[in-house]
């Protein structure tokens, strides 16, 4: 996606949006070659941005990969049970990243893997909010189950804010919903749909924040995130 060179620079952590004006006016800043001027755009998945003649990298040259987990693998760097995990998966990918964030054994789709501790901690504080999508296969009283789970719930004596809640496709007795939250609470999900009656069957994430789940990916694989995803993960809230 194109943006304005000195929002990228910015977006990239290497000055404010002023002092990145006066590099690009200053003849420090180039596209393709070419030196840039004030209002220029760029898309960093299609141009190439040098700044003092050092590539525009957004996050700092860290790694940033998702993976589409499948059941059956615990979210850990290492586990004493000898079960399958989640690192074992991306082993492949050449540098030491971490999960961002759980799903656990029996809960599937996106997770988010780095090794930038700033990121991880904006995406995983609760005052940051960042929102996370699942889909969910229930059975159960969806009459009285919605508006329960629509609801501020308590969880461990804390107050929820109230989840947004989407009916999907119903099958054979199975309900198919959506659920979107703003804090991550230990199987928070699953819990909240316990609290209102609901048998969860499977559970799968399909978004974090701005970022959805590549639906090529099968299960167990993973992909390094494209310049543009990056940006999106690591541009600060107020732009957002």
């Amino acid at each position: 996606m194109e943006e304005r060179l000195q929002k990228l620079i910015s977006a990239c952590g290497l000055a404010s949006r002023r002092a990145a004006e006066g590099w690009i006016a200053a003849g420090r800043v180039t596209v393709n070659g070419e030196k840039a001027r004030l209002g220029d755009r760029a898309d960093l998945d299609r141009d190439t941005v040098l700044v003092d003649g050092r590539p525009l990298v957004p996050g700092g040259g860290r790694t940033y990969l998702m993976l589409n987990k499948p059941r059956g693998y615990v979210t850990t760097l290492s586990d004493e049970k000898g079960r399958r995990t989640v690192s074992d998966l991306v082993a492949g990918c050449g540098v030491r990243v971490w999960p961002v964030g759980r799903l656990d054994m029996d809960s599937e789709g996106m997770l988010l893997f780095t090794d930038d501790g700033a990121l991880t901690h904006q995406l995983l504080h609760p005052s940051h909010e960042v929102e996370k999508e699942y889909l969910v296969w229930v059975m159960g009283d969806l009459r009285k189950a919605l508006p329960i789970l629509s609801a501020p719930m308590v969880l461990d004596g804390e107050a929820l804010a109230p989840a947004q809640v989407r009916r999907g496709r119903d099958s054979g007795g199975v309900h198919q919903l959506s659920v979107t939250i703003r804090q991550g609470k230990n199987r928070q999900v699953r819990r909240m749909c316990a609290l209102a009656g609901l048998e969860v069957l499977r559970l799968k994430r399909i978004r974090e924040g701005g970022l959805a789940l590549d639906r090529a990916l099968e299960p167990g694989q993973w992909r390094l995130l494209t310049q543009t995803e990056v940006l999106a993960l690591t541009r600060p809230l107020s732009d957002r």
